[in-house]
């Protein structure tokens, strides 16, 4: 299986999008595309995708985090592998990418945040040399 992961485009927003919904992310391919857009004009964030057979099959985005408490870190902000191709090496290409996007940007950890429901990605994090360091409530408001 020759897959290779590139840097995501807008060309990818309707396969983005499907991936999205695979996972309950009902967003519209505007706001993804407008996300995408945002993404890769801030230096700060990046998003790359797994492509087979010129579909894209999985996307990561990752970003750089920067806060008072702790020292910089790289953290992955979503990562979605098609139902059909996991369990093939593609999530752990994607990761291996941004912790390369992580390092270049001179990080010495990579973080991420996985729903507590998601018992099969914990798995997949750990099988990867992932610990976790902590859990933790999610809050929000509308503003």
């Amino acid at each position: 299986m020759k897959i290779f992961i590139r840097q995501i485009s807008e060309k990818d927003v309707f396969d983005v999008t499907l991936l999205c919904h695979q996972l309950g992310y009902d967003l519209s391919e505007n706001q993804i595309s407008e996300n995408i857009r945002s993404i890769l004009n801030n230096k700060d964030n990046d998003a790359f995708v797994a492509v087979f057979e010129n579909r894209v099959i999985g996307w990561i985005g990752v970003s750089q985090a920067l806060q008072v408490e702790s020292a910089p870190f790289c953290e992955i902000r979503g990562l979605i592998v098609d139902n059909l191709y996991r369990k093939n090496g593609v999530g752990k290409m994607l990761i291996e990418k941004a912790a390369g996007w992580g390092r270049e940007k001179g990080n010495k950890k990579l973080k991420l945040r996985c729903n507590v429901k998601r018992t099969e990605a914990h798995l997949f994090y750990q099988h990867l040399n992932f610990k976790e360091s902590k859990q933790q409530k999610v809050f929000e408001m509308a503003i």
